[in-house]
């Protein structure tokens, strides 16, 4: 039976753990072959290791998405070794500061929109610009997150680059869609991740999530790879330009 994502080379960013290397994973279980991202070779290694372990096809390459010549870095060492690519998953992300917008450290915002949407961004533009010129297509899903659609008390500048990761999907949707290049966006709600664990470990914040949510829980990693492995596919060949809320139910109160 064919698998969703049989033939497609993907390249996942910040994939050494929690939402990365499960969509990671997902995507390899349906049939992709994948570049696994991120600064740190370790949690790459583990993450290609337990793909390969389950019969799929997983190769790496430490990057630091924020830094131009790395991103065209990694884009070329993904033609190298894949002959290109067919989908991109802009999952890295960083969060340095956590707490009041008036504390904001200057060199925490520098670092969070160069890593939160600088390197998107440039990734984007390096892989889409490609796909045109070759008259190929191909679908990129950015990791974006509900705090870039609400308000983000003591994450200010996390929400700033998260929203901007929205409004860069629409318009690289718009401007990309007659040449067959589809730019999709999810945003998790509290997901059971390290990342998250600032907020998942404080039972005063995790109750003020999980009163106001739907199902009245966290999320886990996997259940946003499964939404980010149906951009990817040709399930949603339609569907471009859209941003899909994987939070329980949470902006609906």
């Amino acid at each position: 039976m064919a698998k969703r994502l049989d033939g497609k080379r993907v390249l996942i960013t910040g994939a050494s753990r929690g939402i990365g290397a499960a969509i990671a994973i997902a995507a390899a279980a349906e049939g992709a072959r994948v570049l696994l991202a991120a600064r740190k070779l370790p949690g790459l290694d583990a993450v290609a290791e337990h793909i390969r372990a389950s019969g799929g096809e997983a190769e790496v390459f430490p990057c630091h998405v924020g830094q131009l010549d790395a991103v065209e870095a990694l884009v070329n060492e993904a033609e190298r070794r894949f002959g290109g690519l067919d989908g991109l998953v802009n999952n890295a992300a960083t969060n340095p500061y956590f707490g009041p917008a008036l504390g904001t450290p200057w060199a925490a915002f520098d670092k969070t929109f160069e890593v939160n949407v600088k390197g998107p961004f440039a990734l984007s533009l390096q892989v889409g610009g490609r796909w045109v010129d070759a008259g190929q297509k191909g679908s990129i899903v950015n990791v974006s997150s509900i705090l870039g659609l609400r308000a983000a008390p003591f994450q200010a500048t996390y929400g700033m680059t998260k929203a901007a990761l929205v409004s860069m999907t629409r318009t690289l949707a718009m401007e990309l869609g007659s040449a067959g290049v589809r730019v999709n966006c999810v945003t998790p709600g509290l997901i059971d991740t390290r990342f998250a664990a600032a907020m998942t470990e404080s039972p005063e914040i995790l109750r003020q999530y999980t009163d106001r949510t739907a199902m009245g829980r966290v999320g886990q990693p996997e259940e946003v790879a499964g939404v980010v492995v149906h951009l990817l596919s040709d399930e949603s060949a339609y569907t471009t330009g859209q941003i899909f809320a994987v939070d329980g139910g949470y902006l609906a109160s």
